[in-house]
């Protein structure tokens, strides 16, 4: 039996319980994405050469571009709910 035809022989609550799970995976998938993209860019950002440690400097930039991303990310979200509302 395909995907498709498995689909079709569900009842609609385990129809709604599938999507539901399908959708937690991607938002979980979408979650780890951003958190790579943020780390990556804020270390490329903050990150010196002071040795295998940050220093204050560096660490109060970290927190300050982590708090602007995830900022830029609840702006994106906001508006977009309000698109599809």
């Amino acid at each position: 039996m395909d995907a498709a035809a498995a689909l079709q022989s569900l009842t609609p609550e385990q129809k709604q319980a599938v999507m539901a799970q399908a959708q937690q995976q991607a938002n979980q998938q979408i979650m780890s994405a951003m958190i790579e993209s943020m780390t990556a860019s804020c270390f490329d950002k903050c990150a010196g050469v002071s040795g295998d440690r940050l220093d204050s400097k560096e660490q109060g930039c970290l927190a300050n571009c982590q708090d602007r991303f995830l900022d830029v990310r609840k702006a994106v979200q906001d508006s977009l709910e309000k698109r599809q509302g």
